[in-house]
């Protein structure tokens, strides 16, 4: 198996791009396509780092990431989700294995439920008309950090595991 830190190098690199991913949409209510092409572009990496087979190993990662893209691309179809968020939760589903997935999507979908009741709080105490647009990548990427962190942090694992 190749070298263990370089797997840790490429979670730091998923790390920040969450990060900026967050901050982003929180600017801008947008997560630029580059930054989603780069964390894509990670995940063969992370899967020769981490040893994973090609069957059933990254067939698995592939099959998630379809099944995360259709039923977003149809949340997307109804407004109900922007581009970039399906965009950035399925190259997710190609890092993430599929019961942390499953952890990850239960994760966002609560942060993203207190999210969007803050905002929409805010949203009317300041008598905005407009449509409240919900930086929803906020959570998806805080989800995604608690999966790492939960996953591969050492002293994290510990505590979960207690808990």
């Amino acid at each position: 198996m190749p070298d263990v830190d370089f797997r840790y190098i490429l979670l730091g690199g998923l790390a920040i791009a969450l990060l900026t991913a967050a901050v982003t949409d929180i600017r801008r209510r947008q997560i630029d396509n580059w930054l989603n092409a780069g964390i894509a572009l990670g995940a063969p990496l992370f899967w020769w780092a981490s040893g994973l087979s090609l069957w059933p190993g990254v067939a698995w990662q592939l099959g998630i990431a379809a099944i995360t893209f259709a039923v977003t691309a149809g949340l997307f179809a109804i407004r109900a989700m922007g581009g970039g968020d399906v965009k950035l939760l399925t190259v997710l589903a190609l890092w993430i294995q599929p019961e942390w997935f499953l952890r990850l999507i239960v994760v966002m979908a609560l942060a993203g439920g207190v999210l969007t009741l803050v905002l929409a709080a805010w949203h009317h105490l300041r008598r905005q008309r407009e449509r409240l647009a919900v930086p929803y990548g906020v959570a998806i990427s805080g989800a995604g950090l608690w999966v790492l962190a939960a996953q591969y942090l050492p002293h994290f694992q510990a505590g979960t595991a207690a808990g």
